[in-house]
């Protein structure tokens, strides 16, 4: 019996909401892992203090794709500062080696966070969206370095 965070993350992966450019967005910033090569765009508009939409594109493994397709559904519609604080949880969730996801075991993050846990190397990947759509909300024009 296959685990079901693959499932959910392979559908993802495969079907990744929100790849693509958005033509008109208010802010983008790039990311790349220093480790693996991984690199990607996130792009956001923002309207009133408000994320209206939110898009990436990149050149990278299945739990960067993953992690940024869940990313995108999570902060969309929801204000600025909120978007920041889901960012700092998933980061602190992801660094947290006692949280193994389960406590949300069916949910998006909980499975980024499960993958992470049986792939530690691969924290990286999956904190790589969202400090990117961080950089993004904060203006920054420097690439970010995941290292």
């Amino acid at each position: 019996m296959q685990n079901p965070y693959d499932d959910l993350l392979m559908e993802h992966i495969k079907n990744a909401r929100n790849y693509r450019v958005l033509d008109g967005a208010s802010a983008s910033a790039s990311g790349a892992n220093a480790l693996c090569g991984d690199g990607m765009t996130v792009y956001v508009r923002v309207e009133d203090g408000r994320i209206e939409d939110v898009a990436f594109q990149c050149e990278c493994c299945g739990v960067s794709m993953a992690s940024a397709s869940i990313m995108t559904q999570a902060v969309l519609g929801v204000c600025v500062e909120e978007a920041k604080a889901r960012v700092t949880s998933f980061v602190a969730r992801v660094a947290d080696k006692a949280d193994t996801g389960r406590r949300d075991a069916y949910s998006p993050q909980g499975a980024v966070v499960a993958t992470v846990r049986q792939y530690p190397i691969r924290s990286r990947c999956a904190v790589l969206p969202w400090l990117t759509l961080e950089a993004a909300l904060d203006g920054s024009p420097e690439t970010i370095y995941v290292r």
